[in-house]
C-alpha cells in the first residue's frame, strides 16, 4: 500500500534554520543543519534500497506559499503567505510503497529522532493512506491500531 509520510514545521521553524533564533524556534548551527541533512539522506538511501522510496521532498517556507481560492462572489482570491510564523504547515514528505501500516509506522517513528538544536519543537509525523480509487472512501480498517 502507498503512504504519505508528511513532516510538519512553522515559519518560524524555517528562520532558525537560517541561523535566527526566534521567541518560537532555536537557531540551528551549521553543523547542526548538516547532521539533520546526513540524517535525513540516510533515511532516504535506506527507503531506496528497500525499494519502498517512491518520491521525497523537502517543502519552500511557508512565506513562498501562495493560497488560490474562490471568494464568495466566485471569483478566485489569491494571497500570498496566509500562514502565521507559528502556523504548521507540511515542510516535506516521503511517498513509500510500504508492506503494512506497521513498517511505514517503524519508519516515521525513525524520521521523529532526526537531530536538531536544544529546545526543537517536536511535530509528530503524519502517516497518511494513498487511496487507489473511490473504492476506498470511508475504507477506515486499514489505520487500525497496530
Amino acid at each position: 500500500m502507498k503512504y504519505l509520510v508528511m513532516v510538519q514545521g512553522t515559519q518560524a521553524d524555517y528562520d532558525a534554520m537560517s541561523g535566527r533564533a526566534t521567541p518560537h524556534a532555536p537557531a540551528w548551527t551549521e553543523v547542526q543543519l548538516k547532521a539533520m541533512y546526513a540524517y535525513m539522506s540516510w533515511i532516504n538511501d535506506d527507503l531506496t534500497e528497500s525499494g519502498e522510496l517512491i518520491d521525497a521532498e523537502g517543502l519552500a517556507e511557508p512565506a513562498r506559499t501562495r493560497l488560490v481560492a474562490r471568494g464568495e462572489d466566485g471569483a478566485s482570491v489569491i494571497t500570498d503567505a496566509p500562514y502565521g510564523e507559528t502556523q504548521e504547515v507540511i515542510v516535506g514528505y516521503w511517498l513509500l510503497e510500504c508492506a503494512s501500516l506497521a513498517r511505514v509506522t517503524e519508519i516515521a517513528e525513525r524520521v521523529t529522532r532526526c537531530p536538531g538544536p536544544e529546545g526543537l519543537t517536536d511535530y509528530p509525523v503524519v502517516i497518511r493512506p494513498v487511496m487507489d480509487g473511490a473504492d476506498d472512501i470511508g475504507a477506515g480498517q486499514d489505520m487500525g491500531a497496530g
